[in-house]
């Protein structure tokens, strides 16, 4: 008797695009080294190699919307943290513990966003096109610089902000500073966006 072979459920209905992008998803949180390949997502997906070239013409495609969904759910869970705190100084706090926190939580993720993400410009009229997590910087600087401060200033401020959280999460990602909630706390409420 031939050995009975795994069956993978195969993909039926719905947005393949969608579903392509959760398994990618479920790779990086799962696996040390993610096969993120086109036609080895397709065959656990149970479709053709054609059909999901249909949504990603290559891997680099993949990827790209990959590291795009990951800032974007970096921001709902900022903005998520955000409203909870109540909006203003402690809102914006939160938005960046929330960076650190979800770093350390989803490592892989992380860095494949920033080995994907070219040069920021955060003047730019429309950060939605880097992704929520840009938005919410952006937003959350706006909220907090006086409105007299002209767009290179805010930009200064929300490369400051982003530095100290993306620095904070790689060094303890890196493994040179040990994960603290507290004290991550404590360095990201050290900055007075209001000293200008």
């Amino acid at each position: 008797m031939p050995p009975v072979l795994p069956v993978t459920a195969p993909y039926h209905h719905g947005d393949l695009r969608a579903a392509a992008l959760e398994m990618g998803m479920e790779r990086l949180a799962s696996q040390g080294q993610p096969d993120l390949g086109l036609r080895a997502l397709a065959r656990d997906l149970g479709v053709s190699a054609t059909a999901l070239y249909r949504h990603f013409p290559n891997k680099d495609a993949l990827l790209d919307a990959l590291a795009l969904e990951g800032l974007n759910r970096l921001g709902q869970n900022q903005a998520e943290a955000a409203a909870k705190a109540g909006g203003g100084r402690d809102g914006f706090a939160e938005v960046g513990v929330t960076y650190v926190t979800w770093a350390v939580r989803n490592p892989a993720l992380l860095r494949l966003i920033y080995n994907r993400v070219g040069q920021v410009d955060l003047a730019a009229d429309d950060p939605t096109a880097m992704g929520e997590a840009f938005h919410q910087l952006r937003a959350g600087i706006a909220a907090m610089m006086p409105d007299e401060m002209s767009r290179e200033e805010r930009a200064a401020a929300a490369l400051h902000a982003w530095s100290l959280v993306h620095g904070l999460a790689m060094l303890i990602l890196d493994g040179q500073v040990e994960y603290d909630p507290a004290m991550v706390r404590k360095v990201v409420l050290m900055t007075d966006f209001n000293a200008g």
